[in-house]
């Protein structure tokens, strides 16, 4: 996505009449205010993103700090409220974006929020149907620092795998109606029969993850230590440190998987 905005904002540019030509073209300064623009700005109530000047000095809150939120009125004025009593000298923190992704939140803002409860799981469906996003793909699939796995999770996976086979149309179709309905019994009961088949397609999910961590960090370490141009990536340590965060989340879903299928 960010890749996506950064292509239309240089497309902007040349409809910018008040810019000399050398400046367009001049890729670093591109970057560079497009990087401010994208981690100063805010999204409004309607889905547009604004720069506004005062309430972009807010400082993130983890997800058990953040003890103010910005609003909005119809002429998009903006104001600022608190949720909790605040000590006099404390900080007014908001929150940034969604804490159960920090790997957005360190795309978007350069910053590793350690206090998130839970990250995404990164499990990617090809052109997923509407049953799976009411399911809660992609946002409520998560993976919990303590190696707990989400409901949505299990559902959307067991959903998928059912959905490919073509005999078990019948049963796919049962499930979703269970969730509907909010029939726990009959969701559960088709759990339990499909329980090695949900915990097998996880385990192959996370176990690439986590190659793919390892193999991440290998290129990493090469840089830094042999790279010519390791200077100009400053936050290369940052992303280890990300890397490694989400690297112990997987490794105790890896354990609490392998102790349910025992």
């Amino acid at each position: 996505a960010d890749k996506t905005r950064m292509k239309l904002y240089v497309q902007a540019l040349e409809d910018v009449p008040l810019l000399q030509h050398e400046t367009k073209m001049n890729q670093d300064l591109t970057k560079r205010v497009f990087a401010v623009c994208q981690s100063r700005c805010t999204q409004l109530p309607n889905g547009d993103y604004a720069l506004v000047p005062i309430a972009d000095y807010f400082n993130h809150g983890g997800y058990y700090e953040a003890n103010a939120y910005l609003s909005y009125d119809d002429q998009g004025n903006c104001y600022a409220y608190s949720n909790q009593d605040v000590p006099a000298g404390s900080p007014l923190l908001i929150s940034y974006g969604d804490s159960t992704n920090p790997s957005k939140l360190l795309a978007q803002y350069g910053f590793l929020d350690e206090s998130s409860p839970a990250t995404y799981c990164k499990y990617i469906v090809d052109g997923p149907s509407e049953e799976m996003k009411s399911m809660g793909y992609p946002d409520k699939m998560l993976f919990y620092t303590d190696g707990g796995i989400s409901q949505e999770v299990y559902d959307v996976v067991l959903y998928e795998q059912l959905d490919k086979d073509k005999n078990n149309s019948p049963q796919k179709q049962q499930f979703y109606q269970a969730f509907l309905s909010g029939d726990e019994e009959t969701k559960q009961r088709i759990h339990q029969e499909n329980v090695s088949l949900t915990l097998q397609t996880l385990e192959r999910h996370v176990d690439f993850l986590v190659n793919e961590l390892d193999e991440l960090e290998i290129g990493i370490e090469t840089q830094l230590k042999y790279g010519s141009h390791a200077s100009r990536h400053p936050r290369l340590p940052l992303l280890q440190r990300h890397n490694a965060y989400v690297k112990t989340i997987l490794e105790r879903v890896q354990d609490n998987l392998t102790n349910m299928g025992r």
